[in-house]
Formats: C-alpha cells, structure tokens, sequence
C-alpha cells in the first residue's frame, strides 16, 4: 500500500477532520443564542452532593432553552480560600458538563457578594437574562449583597435564588437579593433532584424568552415553573 505523502491527510485522520466539523456545525454559535445565563454554585465543601446533582440535570437547561432560541451558559463556582472561577460562555450541555466534572468543594467561606459583582459586570458588557445561583448559607455583608441586588435589577437581571437546606440566616439574604433584583426566591432540600431540575428549567425559559416564554411553559409543565412564572408574572 502506498503510503500518504508527507503533508497529506491520512484516510483516517481526514475522516476525523469531517467528524469534527460535522460536530462543530451542530454547535450553536455564540452569536445565535437568544438568551445568557449565569449559573452560579456554592462549590464550598458541604456542596459535594449538590454540584454533583446540578451537574447531572444542567443538560435540561439547554433542552428547553433550545426550543425558543437557545441558550449560553457561564458557569461561576467559589471554593477554599478565595478561589473565584468562571468559564467561558457555553451552548450546549456537553461544554458545560466538560467544566463542572472534577471539580471537588473544598472548605472555605461564601463569596455570593463577587458573583453579584461579576454578574454585574457582565451584564454592562452584553445583555444577561439571568442569574441563577445555589448554595446553601451566606456569610458576607447583607448591606453590600442588597446593594448589588438593586444595580442588577437596574440591568434588568433578575436573580433566582435555589436555597439548599433551612439555614435562617441565608433565608434572609437570598429572599432580599431574589426580591430586590426581581428575580424569584425557592428552596430544595438534598434529594429534591427533581424539584432542582424544575427551577433551572424555568430559570433557563425565562433567560432564553422572557416571561411570555415562560408563561408558556409554565401553562405546559407545570409545577415550579408554573409557579415561578406566577411569582414574576405579579411584579410586573
């Protein structure tokens, strides 16, 4: 068998290469996505279960999302001591998924006021549908977090608040931050998968389409998108 001339790809590598960009034509582009969302986690070290959740269902955001534009996700997660870290903007599930797996919690404390921040920023650039964030206490400057809350709603950036768990003082906070921003405060507890996947989905709707969209979907499906939809739907 001859073998390939120098330069040239082989038969196989070139059939990788059309694999490759058949892939990458199914990739929605950056620029055609109708809707931003920040999705934001605790990564602390008693977030382990949760951000394995999270990481199991996030592939449901972008399949409703997908069905009204389409949907770019930056994910942001804190960690140990003063560990802050954001991605690049992501379209499709498999990307996201590819930023979350190995990432392990460790031990540190909240740092809710500088994702408010970085959203904040964020939103001046380019136009944020949401943020949604999960975590389960807070530890920071409620003042400073308020603050934040209200220059987000300035850019039109509601905040959805998913509490884990029953801490008081977190309650406080996230139910401020929810409602200064104009977003939406719910809670789940550790084996609520399937509640968890019910609010991203209808954060994702609402990031991708607005309320209408998610009026639809919430008459659709029900549950917490219904009720999500019925929360935003009454500050307007």
């Amino acid at each position: 068998m001859m073998a390939a001339k120098p330069g040239l790809p082989s038969r196989s590598s070139a059939w990788e290469v059309d694999a490759f960009l058949r892939t990458a034509a199914r990739v929605p582009a950056l620029s055609q996505t109708k809707g931003r969302l920040v999705f934001a986690i605790d990564a602390t070290m008693s977030r382990q279960p949760s951000w394995d959740r999270a990481m199991a269902i996030q592939a449901d955001m972008f399949t409703v999302a997908g069905e009204i534009g389409g949907l770019a996700v930056q994910l942001v997660y804190f960690r140990g001591v003063g560990e802050f870290h954001r991605s690049e903007w992501v379209t499709t599930p498999a990307a996201l998924r590819g930023r979350m797996t190995g990432v392990a919690c460790r031990g540190g404390l909240t740092q809710i006021n500088r994702v408010l921040q970085h959203t904040i920023a964020e939103a001046a650039r380019e136009k944020i549908g949401a943020l949604v964030y999960v975590g389960d206490c807070f530890e920071e400057d409620a003042v400073v977090a308020a603050e934040h809350a209200g220059r987000l709603a300035l850019l039109g950036v509601p905040a959805f608040m998913f509490h884990e768990g029953g801490n008081p003082a977190a309650r406080v906070v996230f139910q401020d931050i929810a409602r200064l921003s104009g977003g939406v405060y719910a809670t789940f507890d550790s084996g609520a998968a399937r509640r968890l996947r019910e609010l991203l989905n209808a954060a994702a709707v609402y990031a991708a389409g607005g309320l209408s969209a998610l009026d639809d979907y919430g008459a659709r499906v029900g549950g917490e998108a219904l009720r999500i939809a019925h929360a935003l739907g009454g500050k307007r």
